[in-house]
């Protein structure tokens, strides 16, 4: 809680070690008398639960955002930057400009809205876990749609994180075009390292 400010927003995102996909950060501000019960880092919930909240949040919210950086951009600029910018997209997103910022272990430069860096903020800080379950839930509808387009890598079940079946795709397919190809794991290190300079120089 940041006491003494009406528009909090909490911010958080999901996706920074996966392999496949973009980054999402969600953005939201409450109303402090109509917080959803049951939320929590969105990790520790369940499909079922993340989809029940989600829905709770969305109603509940006074306002709330989501964003998303493409994985040629985490190639391009790395996922450090890129959750910063995802983060900086959802509050734009924002219909209005929150007073204060309740982030999760992150400082967002670029950004002159106050900020308070809460250290494993998701479970510490409700308007942090509702952006967290908004951002995984969305995050995981987009791959789990993307899933059907690219068959071979288990994305339905991993979401893009790097499982043993996901792995065994890469080994046998080779990376799509929406893999993070400066990860490892995704490219073989030579050919990592050159599709990495070629992103550099906007081959990619």
């Amino acid at each position: 809680m940041a006491e003494g400010y009406f528009r909090i927003a909490g911010i958080d995102e999901v996706g920074r070690g996966a392999l496949f996909g973009p980054v999402c950060a969600g953005a939201v501000v409450f109303d402090l008398d109509r917080v959803p019960s049951g939320i929590d880092d969105s990790k520790k919930l369940s499909v079922k639960q993340r989809e029940r909240l989600a829905e709770n949040i969305r109603e509940a919210a006074l306002d709330f955002s989501i964003a998303f950086v493409a994985a040629t951009t985490i190639d391009r600029i790395n996922i450090l930057e890129a959750t910063k910018e995802a983060m900086r997209l959802a509050l734009r997103g924002l219909k209005q400009q929150p007073e204060i910022i309740l982030c999760d272990g992150l400082f967002i430069d670029g950004i002159t809205i106050p900020q308070r860096r809460i250290i494993k903020g998701d479970a510490r800080s409700m308007s942090i876990g509702a952006a967290s379950i908004l951002a995984k839930v969305e995050r995981d509808r987009l791959i789990t749609g993307l899933a059907a387009q690219y068959p071979g890598y288990d994305l339905a079940r991993n979401k893009g994180y790097g499982t043993d079946r996901h792995l065994e795709g890469l080994k046998r397919l080779g990376p799509t075009p929406l893999h993070r190809l400066t990860f490892r794991g995704v490219c073989p290190e030579g050919d990592r390292v050159e599709r990495a300079s070629q992103i550099q120089l906007g081959r990619f």
